[in-house]
């Protein structure tokens, strides 16, 4: 991913009004990033933490989604999930359930899609052994980093595209 400015941040929001995405928490340290490691740019609100913000490129385009974390009951370490958008296999609370408002009427409407996602949302980086799970566990795959980098950024955008279709979604 290349770079990017607080502005094309804030301007990239499609769920939120642009009062809110003035607002809302942008990383301090933009330019300290692993940008060339990063798919995506997902980041948790260090002062509201049900409150995720993740940003990726869809057809050249910066789309950014506000993400609500569902405050589940809490599992025991020994019970692990996996994230669907990396398929990192996570201990307790290593992933959690994402909620965002699907865009136009269906989202005025209070319309939502999930995603089980790394907690952290750092799945760009667990994908590179970059950053290791609770459990320490990774699949063995035949698949190389490029595809299942590219796996990853299909889940994503399938994902995103439930967001951005919402409307014909819900008809």
């Amino acid at each position: 991913m290349r770079p990017l400015t607080e502005s094309e941040i804030r301007s990239s929001f499609v769920n939120c009004s642009k009062g809110e995405a003035r607002r809302l928490f942008v990383p301090r340290d933009l330019p300290g990033l692993p940008w060339a490691d990063l798919d995506f740019l997902g980041w948790r609100d260090p002062g509201a933490p049900d409150r995720a913000y993740l940003v990726a490129e869809r057809g050249g385009e910066l789309t950014g989604v506000v993400l609500r974390a569902v405050h589940e009951v809490r599992r025991s370490a020994a019970k692990s999930t996996m994230c669907s958008v990396c398929l990192t296999p996570h201990a307790g609370s290593g992933s959690t359930l994402f909620t965002a408002a699907r865009v136009g009427a269906a989202g005025r409407q209070g319309n939502t899609v999930g995603v089980h996602m790394c907690a952290d949302l750092a799945c760009p980086l667990y994908l590179r052994g970059l950053r290791k799970s609770e459990t320490g566990l990774r699949f063995t795959e035949s698949l190389s980093l490029e595809e299942r980098v590219a796996r990853a950024g299909a889940n994503l955008d399938a994902f995103l595209a439930k967001i951005l279709h919402g409307e014909a979604a819900a008809s």
